[in-house]
């Protein structure tokens, strides 16, 4: 692929003690892209600060979760033309020196969506045991349905292909749609890679996702995979 148009997705809710720094590595090191961030309805300063930095912020006029944060996304990706679509996480914990990891295997036009995964290389993250347990659960399943092995169903650290894109726009799921999504493409007969990257803790502010919410994720989750089998995408 001959200069492609690269676009980095950055969903956001009450980032503001990440967003700046998030842009700031993006720009650093991949200077070839243009930055959306999709501000779910954020009640602190982060639209303010992405404005500032000069990438286009679009606004949800109240919070609506990521399924439809990043549907936006990929939305603004596909009418504008885009030919790759990064997810970056404004949080902190995608390095934007690990995106060209990410992206070569769809400019090369291996996969269609690529996945960075946090236990493939090194694979010196450690979740806590309930986490550890629910991506186990989730790995199993999503691997034994699209029948290769994948090790990391629930990272958001993802570049997406023009036909991914353009899928996406039009059906992407609700709530925490990263596992989901995969059946989905599966189903529909994109193909899936992962490659090793390099991830890091948030770099402030607090997670969404209490041990409660967790549960309440995985049951919510599984259930939706099971249902995504038996209906037509």
């Amino acid at each position: 692929m001959k200069n492609p148009k690269i676009l980095v997705i950055i969903p956001a809710f009450n980032e503001e003690a990440n967003i700046k720094g998030v842009l700031s590595a993006i720009k650093t090191h991949l200077p070839q892209a243009d930055t959306v961030v999709i501000n779910d309805g954020s009640v602190d300063s982060t639209a303010r600060i992405a404005e500032q930095a000069g990438v286009v912020v679009l606004n949800h006029p109240y919070n609506m979760g990521i399924g439809a944060t990043m549907q936006t996304g990929y939305k603004y990706a596909s009418r504008k033309g885009y030919d790759i679509a990064v997810q970056v996480d404004a949080d902190g914990q995608h390095p934007a020196d690990q995106i060209e990891k990410i992206i070569e295997p769809v400019l090369k036009g291996r996969s269609d969506l690529v996945v960075g995964s946090r236990f493939l290389g090194t694979g010196d993250y450690r979740p806590s045991l309930a986490r550890g347990a629910g991506m186990a659960i989730f790995s199993g399943v999503v691997s034994a349905i699209i029948k290769e092995r994948v090790t990391d169903t629930t990272s958001g650290f993802r570049a997406a292909g023009r036909r991914c894109i353009d899928f996406f726009a039009h059906h992407y799921p609700d709530d925490y749609p990263e596992v989901e999504a995969l059946v989905l493409l599966h189903k529909k007969g994109f193909s899936i890679m992962e490659v090793p990257v390099r991830m890091r803790e948030r770099g402030g502010g607090k997670s969404s996702i209490t041990p409660i919410r967790s549960v309440y994720y995985m049951v919510k989750v599984l259930l939706a995979i099971f249902v995504d089998l038996l209906k037509k995408v």
